[in-house]
């Protein structure tokens, strides 16, 4: 499909970030396996419900709207993911590991922040029903906690925090 409108460039962001959504629940399982440290292996598990249910806003969003998402992979997520595995696949486990697990959901929470902020400026701009746009608002909240959440557990005491600093 072509993106010649405003509404047509949203759909196909809406459904990258559908497509995103869906593959880091793939990963998430095995980042939070592969983490030694027990508080980032509860976010990662802790996320990946959250990451459900924002699923499930959208598609609550696309039955509000009357919108037909687009069948499409998220290259970009993609992207991200497979720099999780390698990082899983290359470094023993470990502090080392976590922290570089930390990185790589970090790079995947700023991707879905700055993909939801987008997607609700142009639903506003759309004009489309206040209810609908403020489920894509609760999912933005969602992922900037995640973020802080992630930063708060790098930035804690001890050998990984320690760790970090030195990167």
């Amino acid at each position: 499909m072509a993106r010649k409108t405003i509404e047509d460039l949203f759909i196909h962001e809406l459904s990258d970030i559908y497509s995103a959504e869906k593959q880091i629940t793939r990963a998430l399982p095995r980042m939070a396996r592969s983490s030694t440290n027990p508080l980032l292996a509860e976010a990662f598990k802790s996320h990946l419900e959250e990451t459900q249910g924002q699923i499930e806003r959208i598609d609550q969003f696309v039955e509000a709207t009357g919108l037909k998402l687009k069948r499409m992979k998220c290259v970009a997520m993609e992207g991200l993911v497979e720099e999780a595995k390698e990082l899983i696949d290359e470094i023993e486990k470990g502090e080392v590991l976590d922290a570089g697990l930390i990185g790589a959901a970090q790079k995947v929470e700023h991707y879905e922040i700055s993909g939801y902020g987008t997607l609700i400026a142009m639903a506003k701009h759309l004009g489309m029903k206040s209810s609908a746009v403020q489920l894509l608002v609760d999912t933005l909240k969602e992922e900037k906690a995640a973020d802080e959440k992630l930063s708060a557990i790098a930035e804690q005491g001890g050998d990984q925090a320690a760790t970090l600093k030195k990167a």
